[in-house]
Order: structure tokens, then C-alpha cells, then sequence
């Protein structure tokens, strides 16, 4: 073995690395790491100076696995490649490398660079047949050692895993009992309330965001738990850590074991690791019942069913999505009768007003157009109706149960105060007890500690006035008045439904509780309308069909009598709308009349005027009123209408009635308007004139 060593090996330098998995093993082996140091003794004994060893340690606590993060490997590998190393020592092949790819590159990087490989018991030469095959073989073997060491203990977990005894980091709200080996309930009631509240609040809103603005709304925060120390802080409610708490099977009471899966692929020519979760019925271990739980284990299964329907995908058409806040009714349950996909809720126009539209022709990629879309107002308002008609509870009933869930709540809420409030007073205390045992004179840690205090009493004062008025806003405290006008509120459901302080989320919610699906479809005969078929969730069906909903065709039983006698009358179509506005009669969907309207109503239920019409009929430029027309405001002040549209755009001009869409403006000038709408004639249009004239200075003196 000696004679390997030749005097080219010794006039390079012997280089002695030393590598250790983990920085535990670092520190509790520490013979294993004394016997790698001792590797230097060796070199000198082969005829090494001292001043040609080194040793490279700087990969202690790293794994060998792969060759990611060993910066004293890829250090080793260089200095071979550079013809600086003749010899390379190691306690044994896994010090070097754990990976088979790692080891043959270093094999055959020593092989054309002459370098040899030493541990404590011989010398290899790469480059000898017999000395690679044998390094070969120890460098399978090492790789799979690691195989076999990582099946040992995995299989250890999984006999204490069955047994529902391996230790697993404990959610917020448990803590794990060594003595049990099972999971218990923390010790803190405030984070043990905060918990039940997510869970009782998600019954109620069906959604993870849901149940963030409840908390943001009544600014109260989510526990949280540091790793190791398990200290307690407190966190802003986001979105993530509410479906991180309601997806977690511990709450259930359930012990699960296996519940991700650790995968390995190639992105972009890189291998990436990816932990993903795993399905409910492919976890490898449940013990249900294991310890105490906040909910059930149905609503715990419940729950998930709600959290994926919450993720609308186009693959899965059964995913309805969470409710949202818009004024679409029916959002997430429509399907289209023509082509069978789920249709979109769309916003549009500067009424946002809500449509329902399919395009599945172009998520298919059959087509670049959309298959029908078709307004949601009258269709949401005969759903709702459909819903206040099959749900009739009694009256009584029904105005008790809105005020013991109203109390109920209050309760809730004021309760998660109380115990904000405690905790705040307890470190008020706890600050006082620290100020007052340190040493008076010593006045650099007495300063930190008064400043410390000082700010626990400052946030106690604000904490008991936000309670005050979180009490005062939110009623929590009820008294007989607020009961009876709960009472008179809820008399009967459609009372409820149609209060202000009824959410459009709670009102789909209670839509999805009864129907399952809605499917329209477009009709053309008798009339041009939708065809509204309702799946309820007992599985019968209604079907019916609503007419097609254009400004004007439907309108008031009043209105529609009033233009029906104002035709007889010869009376203009914009006169008749005029007269409609100023009665306070809508369309049907809910918009001022115009003459196109009421031209469109007359034509669609056949009403005719005595005589024919002038095609358009000229605004009169002031009303008995007072007020002045677009057209009566330029011809009064001798400029363009397009100078009064400008005027009317700038905010010089205000809109004393109208001026919405469909809707004509009409305006009130006095003489303090009329003067500044002057000077605005007399000078050119520049900014700064413009600033004049509108805050009524003079320009140059001239008033």
C-alpha cells in the first residue's frame, strides 16, 4: 500500500475532509468527529510535510446526500481539478458522498488528475482497476446504507404512528401530552375561544374569507404558537391561516399520520422537491376520537366539501365557489341549457349592473365568443321570490329564534373582549410586579421597565376603549327595545331578507341551502325570454319562464296606466317620461324614464297615439320650476351647448336634477352662477382661469 505513494503524490497536497450529517451528531458523537481530525496524523505518517496537509471541515453538519449547500466538497473538487491535491483522506466513502452521481464524478475526477483516496485502513488508487471496482462497490454500498437507514426509521415512525404515539407538531389550541402521548386542549381559554369562533363563524359565512372580514371587522386576531418555545402571539386574521386551522384534522379530535406527500420532478432541467397534500380517504393513518375536539367529525368532512366547492376550477363544473358580495343572486349555481357549462357572473356598465354569461365555447377552444349571456336582475328577483314562497316559518317562531341567535352572537363577541381585556390587564400587572422589584437606583434597567409599563397601561386604555365602543356600535348589550324591534323585523322572512343589514353572502347562503342548481335557457317563442329551471335540494323541480327584461317593456301597474292616459292625451314621449320622473315611477329595472322607453313600452304592448308623432320633440329650456335645460343654460348665457357640457364636466355647473344616463340635466342659475359662468366666457380656456373662475376671483381686477 505504500509503495502507491510516490514522490509526484507528495509534492501536492494531502487534503483531509470531514463531513458529519447533522450538527446533533456534531456535537453528541463527538469520537466520530475526533477520529476524522486524527486523519491529518495519518497523511504525516505517509510521508506528507505538515505545511502540504489540509484539512476541510467546513461541511460538519451537512448531509452527504447530495452536494447541494457543501461548499467544502465543491472546494475539495476544484483544488483536484486544478492538480493542487495528490491525496484525498476520509474516515470511509460516506464521508465523501452519499450519492452514487457524486462519488463516480469524484472517482473519475481523481483518476485523470492522479490523485489517491485514503482512510484509516488502506490506499486506492483510482486509476488501478481492482482499487476503482472496490471503491465502486463502497460507494453503493454507502448509498445504500442511507436507503436502508431512512426505511429503518421511517418504519420506526410508522409503528408509533399506528400506535397514534409519534409526536407531530402540535396546531395552536393543543398542546401534546408526553405522558399520554396524545394531544390536549391548551391551557388558555382566550386561544381555545378564538378557535371554536372560526370554526362557528365558517357554519355561518361558508368561507375562509368570510370569516378573515368578521374578524378584521370586529378587530380580533388568530393565536398562534412558536415552534419549540411555544410561545404565544398573536396574528392578523389572514385568509391562509383561517384554511390552514379548518383544515387540520386535529380539531376533529381525529390523530392523522401521512396527510402530504413528498414528490420529486424535473422543472426547466432542475430537480425540484414538492411536498402536496394527499386526499382524505388515501391518509395512511386516521385514529379518530384520539383526543378532545372542537367540532364533529362529519362537520369536519362537511367543511372540506365547502372548502374545495369554494375553488371553482372549469374541470370540475360541480365547484360552485364561495358566495361573494355581489349583487348576483344566483353566482356559482347557473348552467347553461344551451350548451351544458357553467355560466360566469359579469359586472358591467357604470351601474354595474350583474349578468349571467357562458363562455365555455371558448375555454374549450371551440370558439372566440360567448354562448349567451342574459340579465340577472328579474331572474334573481324570481329566484328569490321562488325561495320566500317554499320557506314560510312561523312568524313567532321565526322573531324568537333571530333574537337568541342575535344575543348568541353578541355573547360571542363581548366574551373575546373580556378575555382580550383580562390578558391586557394581567401584563399590565406583570409589568407593574418587574418595574417594581428591580433596584430603584439602577436607573438604566428601571427606565426600560417604566417605559414598558407605561405603554402595557396605554394599551389597556385603548383596548377598554375600543370594548366600549365595539359595545356601543355592535349592541352587544340588549335591551327590551332592541328585542321588540328585532321581533317586529323578523315577523315574517321577507322582512329579514330585504333589511339592510342582510348581506348579499347570507342571502346566497341561504339560496345554496335550498336550491342545488339553476339552469336558464333562451326561448324565442311565444316571446323572446328565459327559460328558468330550478333543481332544489330534495331534487324536485320548478320551471318557468321570464320574459325578456329591456327598459321599458315592463313596467308599474301605476306607470303604465299613466302613459296609457297621457297617449289618449297626445302627449310627447318625452313629456310622458318627464311626468314619470317627476312622480317617482321607475322601470322595471329600476331606471328613469326617457322617450326611447316609452316609445319602447308602446310598442311592445301595442299602445298607439291618436295622431302621428314628431320623430323628436325639443326640450323646452326652463320648466315651470325654474330649473333650465342644457340647451336653456347656452342659449341664456349666449355660448355652445358643448360649453355648458363642459361646464356641467369641470363641476361648475352642478346637476340639480337628472343628468344620469337616459336621463336629461337640468340646472338652477341664480345670479351669483350666472356671474362666474360669465367670467368664464370672457376669458380663454387655461388652467388657470379655469381655477379662477370656479372659486369666484377676480382675474386682473376684473370682478
Amino acid at each position: 500500500m505504500i509503495t502507491k505513494v510516490s514522490s509526484g503524490h507528495l509534492q501536492r497536497r494531502a487534503v483531509v475532509y470531514l463531513r458529519q450529517s447533522t450538527l446533533k451528531q456534531v456535537v453528541e458523537h463527538a469520537e466520530s468527529t475526533r477520529r476524522q481530525y486524527g486523519l491529518r496524523e495519518r497523511a504525516l505518517a505517509l510521508g506528507w510535510p505538515a505545511d502540504l496537509v489540509d484539512v476541510v471541515d467546513e461541511d460538519l453538519g451537512r448531509s452527504g446526500s447530495t452536494t447541494d449547500g457543501r461548499s467544502g466538497f465543491r472546494k475539495l473538487s476544484e483544488e483536484i481539478a486544478r492538480g493542487n491535491v495528490g491525496a484525498v483522506l476520509a474516515l470511509d466513502v460516506s464521508r465523501l458522498a452519499r450519492s452514487s452521481a457524486d462519488w463516480h464524478r469524484l472517482l473519475d475526477l481523481c483518476g485523470v488528475a492522479d490523485v489517491l483516496i485514503a482512510d484509516e485502513q488502506s490506499i486506492y488508487d483510482p486509476r488501478d482497476h481492482n482499487d476503482r471496482l472496490l471503491l465502486g462497490i463502497k460507494g453503493t454500498m454507502s448509498e445504500a446504507e442511507l436507503t436502508w437507514m431512512r426505511l429503518r426509521l421511517r418504519g420506526a415512525r410508522m409503528s408509533k404512528a399506528r400506535r397514534g404515539e409519534q409526536h407531530m407538531p402540535s396546531p395552536v389550541g393543543y398542546e401534546w401530552d408526553p405522558s399520554t402521548q396524545r394531544f390536549r386542549l391548551d391551557a388558555d381559554e382566550e386561544v381555545q375561544r378564538s378557535i371554536k369562533l372560526i370554526f362557528e363563524r365558517f357554519r355561518i359565512d361558508r368561507s375562509a374569507y368570510g370569516v378573515a372580514r368578521y374578524f378584521v371587522a370586529h378587530e380580533l386576531k388568530i393565536p398562534a404558537r412558536r415552534p419549540g418555545t411555544r410561545d404565544l402571539s398573536w396574528s392578523a386574521p389572514r385568509p391562509s391561516r383561517i384554511l390552514q386551522i379548518l383544515a387540520n384534522p386535529t380539531y376533529a379530535g381525529a390523530y392523522v399520520y401521512g396527510r402530504r406527500q413528498h414528490t420529486v420532478g424535473l422543472v426547466d432541467g432542475q430537480v425540484v422537491h414538492r411536498t402536496c397534500r394527499i386526499p382524505t380517504d388515501a391518509w395512511k393513518i386516521v385514529h379518530r376520537d384520539r383526543h378532545p375536539a372542537c367540532l364533529p367529525w362529519e362537520e369536519y368532512v362537511s367543511n372540506q366539501k365547502t372548502l374545495r366547492d369554494n375553488r371553482p376550477h372549469r374541470d370540475a363544473p360541480e365547484r360552485h365557489g364561495a358566495p361573494r358580495a355581489g349583487d348576483a343572486l344566483l353566482q356559482g349555481i347557473v348552467l347553461c341549457g344551451r350548451c351544458g357549462g357553467r355560466m360566469n357572473t359579469v359586472y358591467g356598465g357604470k351601474q354595474r349592473h350583474a349578468r349571467y354569461s357562458c363562455v365555455s365555447p371558448t375555454q374549450r377552444g371551440e370558439a372566440m365568443r360567448t354562448c349567451w349571456s342574459v340579465a340577472a336582475k328579474a331572474i334573481d328577483t324570481h329566484v328569490a321570490q321562488l325561495v320566500l314562497s317554499v320557506v314560510q316559518p312561523p312568524e313567532v317562531e321565526l322573531g324568537l329564534a333571530v333574537v337568541r341567535e342575535t344575543e348568541r352572537q353578541a355573547k360571542q363577541l363581548d366574551e373575546q373582549w373580556r378575555l382580550r381585556l383580562e390578558r391586557a390587564r394581567y401584563e399590565g400587572r406583570l409589568a407593574e410586579r418587574r418595574y417594581k422589584a428591580v433596584d430603584p437606583d439602577n436607573r438604566i434597567v428601571a427606565r426600560a421597565l417604566e417605559r414598558e409599563w407605561e405603554g402595557k397601561l396605554a394599551e389597556l386604555d385603548e383596548m377598554e376603549r375600543k370594548m366600549a365602543e365595539g359595545r356601543r356600535q355592535k349592541k352587544v348589550d340588549l335591551d327590551a327595545r332592541d328585542r321588540a324591534r328585532l321581533v317586529a323585523l323578523s315577523r315574517t322572512l321577507p322582512t329579514v331578507w330585504a333589511a339592510p343589514s342582510t348581506t348579499m353572502a347570507e342571502r346566497k347562503n341561504v339560496v345554496r341551502t335550498l336550491i342545488r342548481e339553476v339552469c336558464l335557457t333562451p326561448s324565442e317563442r311565444p316571446s323572446r325570454g328565459t327559460i328558468v329551471d330550478v333543481l332544489w335540494q330534495t331534487n324536485a323541480t320548478d320551471s318557468d319562464t321570464i320574459d325578456r327584461q329591456l327598459p321599458g317593456w315592463h313596467a308599474p301597474k301605476d306607470a303604465a296606466q299613466l302613459i296609457r292616459q297621457l297617449v289618449r292625451r297626445g302627449t310627447s314621449a318625452t313629456e310622458i317620461a318627464e311626468q314619470l320622473n317627476e312622480a317617482g315611477l321607475l322601470t322595471a329595472s329600476g331606471l328613469q324614464w326617457t322617450n326611447m322607453f316609452v316609445h319602447a313600452h308602446c310598442r311592445y304592448h301595442g299602445v298607439r297615439w291618436p295622431k302621428r308623432m314628431p320623430s323628436s320633440v325639443r326640450r323646452p329650456e326652463r320648466r315651470r320650476d325654474g330649473l333650465y335645460s342644457l340647451r336653456g343654460v347656452a342659449v341664456r348665457l349666449g355660448v355652445t351647448e358643448n360649453a355648458v357640457r363642459y361646464w356641467v364636466n369641470s363641476g361648475w355647473l352642478p346637476t340639480v336634477e337628472g343628468g344620469s344616463r337616459g336621463s336629461p340635466g337640468w340646472f338652477r342659475l341664480d345670479d351669483v352662477g350666472v356671474r362666474r359662468l360669465e367670467r368664464c366666457c370672457r376669458f380663454p380656456r387655461s388652467v388657470v382661469n379655469h381655477r379662477w373662475a370656479r372659486s369666484g376671483l377676480s382675474h386682473r381686477g376684473i370682478c
